[in-house]
């Protein structure tokens, strides 16, 4: 498909609170349309809900896009031509804006209030209509706007809705019509003075110039309202692409109780970034090779929205810890080492020089599906390890006993240091002195050496837990 020209998309997250997967997902979708396309990434920070917005959540959602690798070209942090880019910081263009309306017939002052609004809002549902605003104030004189005025009476900005519909292409789900009969006239500058989320994202969207609007198919009721907003002031709106939600497996709207629903969550359990960015690019989205696992020049290569499905996404929990995997599996020592030294135990740390933490995490490297797997896994390298109940009873057996009575002896035969090599000797020699092969041979000295039957490659962890330890781990499984 053709690379399109001048677009500029804009990712706008309120700091409310953590930044949820599927905003993540919302800001995956711009970042790679615009990158694709060669256009420009804008970050704008939704905040007029001054009760709940704090520059803390805003910090950590920004932190939380860059940790997925996410950069904008614009934005509160980064500056640009259409700023500012927090909408706490544009009041002044909002009520500049409201005027204009206001004088062009387009919006009227309303000065019902609250509790007007909610009595008539309750006779309405009691009558079984949808609820909506009456028009009270739809045709005040001047002068009774005046004296309204004079009376210090509240007054919010509501706009004045016309007969017809708005019709628009969706990249997503086609052609929409939306009749101007589903809502009555809305409100959009409150009596406080902030505006209403539609009238700002509005305005900010076509001030900004942004060509393609690409979110979350909730906002779909909203598109009415941010279309009058256009028509009224004379401006073309953008494209919009409403994509489909992302639920849990049950099928419910994804949440806290069913995991990892936010990129906080995905960052403190030890996922990758780059995993995590093509888990949450697949929700919804297809590769036209059917590719799963892709470098991200690959991603941007390959995006488009009409590769975007209309039915709702699942999130695979399981899918997203392979993936996380086969991640891992993929990275430099170096790299896996600097990564999982947050998770690293204490006793490691004290109990093992630098070397020898390295060959533990290389040894466990194939076995992590998450860096927060580390601790576990590691267990095994523990002085003291605890027996599964199936190692217990397989302990207690007349062959195992035998085996490790073998290897005993022959470690305490042994000097010099233990490696793979001479630890595996010993393994066969013990085998062809008890008749013993495969797993009656290895899974009694895995057992005895770290509480399980199963686990990585014996030899390896032989030699890093050491002769001494090991000898004492096989005489104390024997007694």
């Amino acid at each position: 498909m053709a690379k399109l020209k001048n677009v500029r998309v804009r990712f706008a997250p309120s700091p409310t609170g953590y930044l949820h997967v599927g905003g993540a997902r919302t800001a995956i979708f711009n970042y790679l349309f615009a990158r694709h396309n060669g256009g420009t990434f804008v970050l704008r920070i939704e905040d007029t809900d001054a009760e709940r917005s704090t520059r803390e959540s805003e910090l950590s959602l920004l932190e939380d896009l860059r940790w997925l690798g996410i950069d904008w070209d614009e934005g509160p942090d980064v500056g640009g031509p259409h700023g500012p880019y927090r909408q706490s910081e544009r009041m002044g263009i909002y009520r500049d804006i409201t005027d204009q309306l206001i004088a062009s017939g387009h919006a009227y002052p309303c000065f019902c209030t609250d509790e007007e609004l909610e009595r008539k809002r309750a006779e309405m549902v009691a009558r079984s209509e949808a609820p909506h605003y009456d028009g009270t104030c739809r045709n005040l004189s001047a002068a009774d706007v005046a004296a309204k005025r004079a009376a210090k009476i509240p007054e919010a900005i509501r706009f004045r809705v016309g007969e017809g519909a708005a019709r628009f292409e969706d990249a997503v789900r086609g052609a929409m019509e939306l009749g101007h009969d589903m809502v009555g006239d809305w409100v959009i500058l409150r009596s406080n003075g902030l505006p209403t989320y539609n009238f700002a994202a509005a305005v900010d969207d076509g001030l900004m110039q942004i060509t393609h609007v690409i979110r979350g198919e909730e906002h779909l009721p909203n598109t009415l309202r941010q279309i009058m907003i256009y028509d009224a002031l004379g401006k073309r709106h953008p494209m919009f692409a409403h994509v489909p939600l992302i639920l849990a497996e049950d099928r419910s709207k994804l949440s806290k109780r069913h995991g990892a629903s936010s990129v906080g969550d995905l960052r403190a359990t030890g996922y990758l970034p780059d995993a995590a960015f093509n888990y949450l690019l697949l929700l919804g989205w297809s590769h036209p090779q059917s590719r799963e696992i892709m470098p991200r020049d690959e991603m941007i290569k390959a995006f488009s929205i009409e590769r975007i499905g209309k039915a709702a996404a699942v999130f695979d929990k399981q899918k997203l810890l392979w993936m996380n995997g086969q991640y891992i599996r993929k990275l430099d020592l170096d790299t896996l080492c600097r990564l999982v030294e947050p998770y690293m135990p204490a006793w490691i740390r004290d109990g093992y020089d630098g070397a020898h933490q390295r060959e533990i995490v290389a040894i466990l490297q194939d076995s992590l599906d998450v860096l927060g797997d580390f601790p576990a896994r590691a267990a095994i390298f523990e002085p003291d390890v605890e027996y599964e109940p199936e190692t217990r009873a397989l302990l207690e057996t007349d062959s195992a006993k035998r085996v490790l009575n073998s290897m005993v002896a022959k470690l305490g035969a042994h000097t010099g240091a233990l490696t793979p090599e001479n630890f595996k000797e010993m393994i066969l020699s013990t085998g062809q002195e008890v008749s013993l092969k495969g797993k009656d041979l290895y899974f009694p000295i895995r057992g005895a050496m770290t509480g399980s039957v199963h686990g990585p490659d014996l030899t390896r962890v032989a030699a890093v837990k050491g002769r001494d330890t090991v000898m004492r781990l096989l005489q104390g499984a024997v007694s």
